[in-house]
């Protein structure tokens, strides 16, 4: 008897399994359906860098992991020139089917105030996917010079107005934008000097032919680790985890001051939200593997994904915060 009645619970305990799945199974059949056949072919990321740079190495590196994860090529193709507009252009007048990508970012923000016409709208021709990786950028002077805080800069500047030189590189960057906004948020007068790459600046900083550069630390660090340049502050909201010690430029002295670059990929507008899902889903799992966050870190990287909307949300503060400074700087428009 205790031997049948096992035998009957058995039974019954595989029955109840039978019908929970039969219950399960439309649930399951439309989660499955609702998975896009993506990708079935090479997905192509456009560039608007050359080759070896630092948004180039690291594209290639989650361009890399998204082919592993996904069982597709992700083949970058740089698209160099006119401030990121011919990859902005190829990307945005693309078919909106996830096949093409394209590095967005905060330079895509600054254009939308910096040039006078564009062949497509940074808000509307373009489908957020994911912020890639967030950027601070660094103020540095010669490890030999007088200047050894920001609040050296800011009184040297004061003291003596019109006397002091920022290095940048090109008008309407990032990096020149940062350094308008810091002599306006501080109240100084100081003459800008522009370069065409960053290691023309950096040469300027150690000739002493400018007394402040202001650039990511990618492009800094060689300098730094040798002791010909110091860091005076990193611009983010928080001191940077591969440079503890430097202070932000918010703690160094001057309140309120912050600027986090960001790169990011988008695709044409119109892409199926089923394949941006997939997508997401993806750069962020790649974003967060130990080799990726050890190569970011290695180039002043925080690599990390966001959703579309913030993505989309950040591209807007943006605008708004570059076409501010652009106008109250006088830049003119390209």
């Amino acid at each position: 008897m205790r031997r049948e009645s096992r035998e009957g619970r058995r039974g019954l305990d595989r029955l109840r399994r039978l019908i929970v799945l039969a219950a399960c199974a439309p649930w399951l059949i439309a989660i499955a359906a609702a998975e896009p056949a993506f990708p079935t072919r090479p997905v192509r990321i456009m560039v608007p860098y050359g080759p070896g740079g630092v948004a180039d190495v690291t594209m290639r590196l989650l361009a890399q992991k998204l082919g592993e994860r996904l069982g597709q090529q992700f083949i970058i193709d740089n698209r160099p020139g006119a401030g990121g507009i011919l990859a902005a252009k190829a990307a945005a007048t693309a078919p909106p089917d996830g096949y093409t990508l394209v590095v967005s970012g905060n330079g895509m923000a600054i254009s939308k105030s910096l040039f006078k016409s564009l062949p497509y709208d940074v808000l509307t021709d373009f489908t957020p996917v994911s912020i890639t990786a967030f950027l601070e950028l660094m103020l540095a002077t010669r490890a030999d010079g007088r200047i050894k805080s920001v609040r050296d800069v800011i009184a040297a500047a004061k003291a003596d107005p019109g006397k002091l030189n920022f290095g940048t590189i090109a008008p309407g960057s990032t990096q020149n934008l940062s350094a308008e906004l810091f002599r306006m948020q501080a109240g100084i007068d100081v003459a800008l000097v522009t370069y065409r790459t960053t290691p023309d600046l950096v040469t300027a900083l150690l000739r002493g032919d400018v007394d402040v550069g202001f650039d990511y630390y990618a492009g800094l660090n060689a300098a730094l680790r040798e002791n010909k340049l110091i860091a005076l502050a990193t611009t983010g909201d928080k001191r940077a985890p591969w440079t503890p010690d430097v202070p932000t430029v918010e703690q160094a002295g001057l309140p309120g001051y912050s600027v986090v670059s960001w790169n990011a990929l988008a695709g044409p507008a119109g892409m199926p939200r089923d394949v941006v899902a997939v997508l997401n889903r993806e750069i962020n799992a790649a974003l967060r593997l130990p080799d990726v966050q050890e190569k970011a870190h290695l180039f002043g990287l925080d690599a990390r994904g966001t959703t579309p909307e913030e993505m989309g949300e950040r591209m807007r503060s943006d605008i708004a915060k570059w076409a501010e400074v652009i106008e109250r700087a006088g830049l003119a428009k390209q």
